[in-house]
């Protein structure tokens, strides 16, 4: 049984699941809204908003902590930057899921997360 259990593994192994929810991050970072399925999408929710709030503080040790997690100057120095100031006086949800189509090559739903 599922209770209680933290996380979606989404079939692969903690260091793959690691690379995927980072690269995902960059892309949406990148483009503001990407198309993936429903389960990535909410994994990478949660993901996405605890970087999102600790960028908020903008000094060095959240560019540092950003860092850390993205590994990729250019979405640190844009995440830091340009959009968590925007997001200063919310109290998280940053993000939006919209579902959008079901695939055709295995029926899984598909969904866009985007930037609120």
């Amino acid at each position: 049984m599922r209770h209680c259990h933290g996380y979606r593994k989404l079939g692969r192994t903690s260091a793959h699941r690691a690379a995927l929810l980072k690269n995902l991050s960059i892309s949406l970072i990148e483009h503001g809204k990407i198309e993936t399925t429903v389960e990535k999408a909410k994994e990478l929710r949660s993901y996405i908003e605890k970087l999102i709030t600790v960028a908020g503080k903008g000094d060095s040790n959240a560019h540092k902590a950003v860092f850390a997690a993205l590994q990729s100057k250019e979405a640190t120095k844009s995440l830091v930057n340009e959009i968590a100031p925007k997001y200063v006086d919310r109290a998280g949800g940053y993000t939006r899921i919209t579902r959008t189509r079901i695939r055709r090559g295995d029926a899984t739903t598909m969904a866009f997360i985007e930037l609120v």
